[in-house]
């Protein structure tokens, strides 16, 4: 039995990749060429390719904490506290560079790069899932031609947390809870944004129970049990990081030295505002973060409207509200919200019911100013991205 079990999972996800080779082809040929066009711009500028992508701003402070780990206090410096990073994936750098050659930088983008497939690979299936096959690549596929796509192939989080929370939210709609949750928690581990895929899978397990309960006065243990691991490695990294520093809201006590705060969205209209209405040359990547943020909140009313599964609201309402709520650096809001693909279904669902060559005119546009703008955020935007 357990052969015959094995046998069949093994059928299952050898399908459902062959189903997603479309998506994950067309992704890597956008991705590829996106690194062409930085490659040479910074051949022009006498820049790094490998430096620019591995060992670029947060990358930096990933790999310091794979090298020397975390910080042991609080302290009163502002922008230098390495606990406001999450702990999965500098941990995933040191144990893959541990018994592998190469630096812990050329490992961390390997690392990057392969959880840009299996995320790819994550919404697709939650895409088909939902809508069809055709509907799922139009999805991967432009998830991967966001303007900040470039990070997907940096040293950075966003490619290993949109990994976890497209399978985790796989999972729930499938009805996998204990993968579910366990996904969530490592989701959790990973940035702080974890909470929103928490949430997901917690709410929905709690609405699935009570209906449970009133129709058949009996639940499932898994759904209980999914619903109260999901977030566990939030709430664990959270509390491990009062106990290091020694006050029970140290990690929120991080994230104000890092000028992070919740102010219900008032620090982010009053830049919005100023970048849009006020600004007489504004630069473009601050100008295309304004218009990501505001298309997202629209995204997210269509969705709503749309009446997306519960588990793909929760994360992305939770989501947005994090970012957007949030006061404190403004150019990052951009890829912050890069996980939050199902905001993309309104858009994946009409380029997928488009005629042939409509659909192939808008999926080319897109790619093509992703690769522009990956240059420029790279190459030219002075900050992080």
């Amino acid at each position: 039995m357990p052969r015959a079990g094995a046998s069949r999972t093994r059928g299952r996800v050898l399908r459902s990749l062959r189903s997603a080779a479309p998506a994950l082809a067309g992704y890597v040929t956008i991705r590829l060429l996106g690194v062409l066009v930085v490659a040479k711009w910074a051949h022009l500028k006498n820049h790094g390719l490998w430096t620019t992508l591995a060992t670029s701003w947060d990358s930096d402070w990933y790999l310091g904490i794979a090298a020397q780990g975390y910080d042991d206090a609080l302290g009163t410096a502002y922008n230098s506290n390495n606990l406001a990073f999450f702990p999965l994936y500098p941990v995933l750098v040191k144990s893959v560079a541990g018994v592998t050659p190469g630096s812990r930088a050329t490992i961390g983008l390997l690392v990057a790069v392969g959880c840009s497939l299996l995320a790819v690979w994550g919404v697709f299936a939650v895409g088909e899932r939902l809508y069809g096959r055709r509907a799922g690549t139009v999805l991967a596929l432009l998830w991967g031609s966001l303007p900040v796509a470039l990070v997907q192939w940096m040293g950075y989080t966003e490619s290993l947390f949109t990994a976890l929370a497209a399978w985790s939210l796989y999972a729930v709609l499938t009805g996998r809870w204990l993968w579910a949750g366990a996904l969530a928690a490592l989701a959790g581990l990973t940035r702080p944004t974890g909470i929103a895929v928490a949430a997901a899978v917690s709410v929905t397990a709690a609405v699935v129970v009570w209906r449970r309960w009133r129709t058949e006065r009996s639940v499932p243990a898994a759904i209980v049990a999914g619903g109260l691991l999901a977030p566990l490695g939030w709430l664990g990294y959270v509390g491990w990081v009062g106990l290091r520093v020694g006050r029970w809201d140290g990690y929120f006590a991080v994230q104000k030295l890092w000028f992070n705060e919740w102010d219900g969205g008032r620090d982010t209209l009053r830049a919005m505002r100023r970048h849009l209405a006020y600004e007489s040359m504004p630069q473009l990547f601050l100008v295309v973060v304004t218009v990501v943020l505001i298309a997202s909140a629209a995204l997210f009313l269509l969705s709503l409207a749309d009446r997306q599964p519960l588990p793909l609201l929760v994360f992305t309402g939770v989501l947005l509200l994090i970012v957007l709520g949030s006061g404190g650096v403004y150019f990052p809001r951009a890829r912050f919200l890069m996980p939050g693909f199902p905001l993309l279904m309104p858009l994946a669902l009409g380029v997928a019911r488009a005629r042939g060559h409509v659909a192939l005119v808008v999926l080319g546009a897109a790619a093509l100013s992703s690769v522009y703008f990956g240059g420029y955020m790279a190459m030219v935007w002075r900050g992080a991205p």
